[in-house]
């Protein structure tokens, strides 16, 4: 992606997982904004951005951020606002991954992993794809999350659009290095 199309990406990510009030854009319940209603805020706070942009960045977005349908669009997954993605419970893989950093290892194995701001704890169906999320902070360390045994104890597990699994918490005993 060119430098533009990283600036609209994370513009998006901005104001559609985190601050759509701040550009005075409305979300429905489940986190869908009108594709107009957002050009017109993008423009009217000075970042105008082009219906082609749009189309480019939610087509092309290694993660799949985003998601169209119709004249609507939102973030899959990764919201601090209150919204209801609407997703169905389902059987995870056995093995998930987590990618984080050296520096959040004594924490993550003390508590599990949690949320933070987030409403859910992403976790990924490969190890790939845990490096890559883990290496945007620096050195990723990848863990194993033993998402069948938590399943099994009841754990919920859903899927967003793009293929991140969810769930509220993941406990230590959890956690394989």
């Amino acid at each position: 992606m060119t430098e533009r199309l990283i600036r609209v990406s994370k513009y998006l990510s901005r104001h559609l997982r985190h601050q759509p009030a701040r550009i005075g854009l409305t979300l429905d319940p489940h986190g869908w904004a009108d594709i107009d209603a957002l050009l017109h805020a993008a423009k009217t706070h000075g970042f105008p951005i082009t219906r082609d942009e749009l189309h480019h960045v939610v087509a092309t977005n290694d993660k799949q951020r985003f998601a169209m349908d119709g004249n609507r669009i939102r973030a899959s997954q990764g919201h601090t606002i209150e919204v209801d993605l609407d997703l169905t419970e389902e059987e995870p893989p056995d093995t998930l991954f987590h990618g984080t950093v050296p520096a959040t290892l004594a924490a993550i194995r003390a508590e599990g992993l949690r949320p933070m701001k987030r409403h859910h704890v992403h976790l990924s169906p490969d190890r790939e794809t845990a490096i890559r999320v883990g290496a945007r902070r620096g050195r990723p360390v990848v863990l194993l999350v033993d998402a069948r045994a938590m399943h099994a104890d009841g754990h919920v597990f859903h899927r967003s659009a793009n293929g991140v699994w969810l769930t509220d918490r993941v406990p230590p005993s959890y956690i394989r290095p």
